[in-house]
């Protein structure tokens, strides 16, 4: 089997060791191509404005001056073009990708760019900042990811589904089980904006990520990631809110 690993906290982050080490468990054809620097929140961006550079950096190891999706299409289409890949991961990401992270999440858009170049693609990401760990247990997805991407893939999932997978921020051994989900939604938002005065005159600002814990449902992404468990929700890009459609039909009706 021929894996391809992407990510987008950048080709040199402690997630992207700890992805190798998991890949290196379920196959010896292991291929990186990953963003040269940090794409986090980078979402499907594509560098249609400016050049995007392939470097390599050692046998089978590439760094892309662009976004996930960037280094997927290179993946497909330059390093690999001869010979897909039979997988793709991405990650395992510095921070869970839940609920509405996934529409932002350059972790996510790297499984999603495999998936629509016709590639089964699986998307990591270890938690933080629920279960109180001052540093974040990478030997969690080290220990557990095997495992789990090799039942997917033993399983398998339609053609126009990814799978997006959290590990929570604790021992490998308080790991409560694994439970599969749907998306969850959080009843409150995590931007913010915080503004400060440049001394040149003017002002400029920080956008910022986060806040305090939700109360989702049982059988959400979020609810499982707060108990303990393993997350694995099945992702497509078919985003019509599909209640909507017949009271909208007929509002139109005639027009």
């Amino acid at each position: 089997m021929k894996i391809l690993l992407t990510n987008d906290d950048g080709i040199h982050a402690p997630g992207m060791d700890v992805l190798r080490q998991i890949a290196a468990k379920l196959s010896d054809d292991v291929w990186v191509v990953a963003p040269a620097s940090e794409q986090s929140a980078a979402s499907r961006g594509v560098s249609l404005h400016n050049p995007v550079m392939l470097r390599k950096l050692e046998d089978r190891v590439y760094s892309v001056t662009g976004t996930p999706t960037d280094s997927v299409i290179l993946a497909m289409r330059e390093v690999l073009a001869d010979s897909l890949p039979d997988l793709v991961l991405s990650g395992v990401n510095r921070g869970q990708n839940l609920a509405e992270d996934v529409t932002f999440s350059g972790t996510v858009a790297g499984a999603l760019q495999g998936m629509q170049m016709g590639v089964p693609s699986i998307a990591l990401s270890l938690a933080r900042g629920f279960q109180g760990a001052k540093s974040l247990p990478w030997e969690t997805a080290l220990a557990h990811g095997p495992d789990v991407v090799k039942k997917l893939v033993d399983t398998g999932w339609p053609k126009d589904v990814v799978m997006n997978v959290n590990f929570p921020d604790r021992a490998p051994d308080k790991v409560s089980g694994i439970q599969v989900t749907r998306q969850g939604h959080r009843d409150f938002h995590m931007t913010d904006v915080v503004k400060r005065a440049h001394p040149r005159g003017g002002s400029y600002f920080w956008l910022t990520y986060g806040g305090q814990r939700s109360n989702p449902l049982t059988g959400t992404d979020l609810r499982a990631i707060y108990d303990g468990y393993i997350s694995i929700t099945p992702l497509h890009t078919d985003l019509t809110h599909l209640g909507s459609l017949d009271d909208l039909a007929q509002s139109f009706e005639g027009a």
